[in-house]
């Protein structure tokens, strides 16, 4: 049997399809953007699934909490990346919204892992 563990987390498969999406969007980003609006986007984008990673190591309370927020964070930090690209006219109105939807999901989903956890504890005290 193999280890899972986060990555059976609906907002971890997500996200997951989000940052695989988002890289293959932004390789249409002009160059001069390389070390710039791409990179940025790339890197909020993982910081998604490396937080809800980390956060689920993690095996405290407020350690998991506090990651699950910074990823929560993330996912809207890459939508404000997004409406740039869209401002620079690098994606359209239409890639626009269907990643600001996914990115959305994303948020609702660590949300409800966030009400998940306070749950717990209370039930747990």
């Amino acid at each position: 049997m193999h280890y899972k563990g986060y990555k059976e987390l609906e907002s971890y498969i997500k996200a997951r399809e989000l940052r695989i999406e988002i890289s293959e969007i932004v390789k249409q980003f002009p160059t001069s953007e390389k070390f710039l609006l791409t990179n940025q986007i790339i890197r909020s984008s993982r910081s998604i699934t490396a937080n809800i990673a980390e956060g689920y190591g993690r095996f405290t309370y407020t350690d998991t909490r506090n990651f699950f927020i910074i990823a929560r964070g993330s996912a809207t930090e890459t939508i404000e990346h997004l409406t740039t690209a869209f401002d620079e006219k690098f994606i359209s109105e239409e890639v626009l919204y269907s990643i600001q939807d996914k990115c959305e999901v994303v948020i609702k989903l660590i949300n409800g892992y966030i009400n998940y956890l306070d749950k717990s504890k209370v039930i747990n005290k």
